[in-house]
């Protein structure tokens, strides 16, 4: 419940952030279904509380990128396996190397990564890593997208179209790497700790929070909120 609750609640503050006229009834909604999240019964639940939210949330995404000629960037839903548009080519990537960044910091903290909560096991699938990743989807991905698209460091030319999917070039693909690397290494203040480390450190520390809470150390695990 606390990673989805807290990873609508970033949604949300990312929309406020960047959104030139971000819905008031948008935000309204995303804010319900954080509420919501918290009071889930089951993942059944959660599953439809979370879907609910990415699509308002994705409903909006557009609006966060800015400057001239941008249309080719337009979001009218996610989608994925295969992308069908740059926008989800984007994300799907960007995502991919954030499972595999906490993959690696599960591993460290002494996790099993298959074994999730949210995520339930699945043959080759990082499922706990996947549960962590959910606060950090807007926070670290969506922001990497963002700022990617309206900075002018991933453009047109940097998609390949065939049989309804698109995917990077292998240069815009190194662009974009890189782009992520330095969202890694941006420096944050840690909302628990109120101490600045890099965002690939957050991802260390929230592991290491988790595995207090599976040893009964913590009574709940402490979510990384963005405000």
């Amino acid at each position: 419940r606390g990673f989805v609750a807290s990873k609508i609640s970033n949604c949300r503050t990312l929309l406020r952030r960047n959104h030139a006229k971000p819905s008031p009834v948008a935000l309204s909604e995303l804010k319900q279904l954080s509420r919501k999240a918290r009071s889930a019964e089951s993942i059944q639940s959660l599953l439809g509380i979370e879907g609910t939210a990415a699509r308002r949330y994705f409903s909006e995404f557009t609006g966060m990128l800015k400057g001239e000629g941008q249309t080719q960037f337009d979001l009218d839903s996610r989608n994925r396996r295969p992308p069908r548009d740059p926008v989800n080519a984007l994300l799907s990537f960007c995502y991919s190397l954030l499972s595999k960044e906490l993959a690696l910091a599960t591993r460290a903290a002494g996790l099993d990564g298959m074994l999730g909560f949210y995520h339930q096991p699945h043959f080759g699938r990082p499922s706990l890593a996947l549960d962590l990743m959910e606060e950090f989807r807007p926070v670290i991905a969506d922001s990497v997208v963002i700022s990617a698209i309206n900075n002018g460091v991933i453009q047109e030319h940097d998609f390949v179209r065939a049989a309804g999917s698109v995917s990077l070039t292998p240069a815009g693909r190194k662009r974009l790497i890189l782009a992520f690397e330095r969202r890694m290494d941006q420096l944050v203040t840690h909302p628990v700790f109120d101490y600045r480390i890099s965002y690939r450190r957050v991802l260390d520390v929230q592991a290491r929070l988790l595995t207090r809470v599976l040893l009964g150390e913590l009574p709940h695990y402490p979510e990384f909120r963005i405000r």
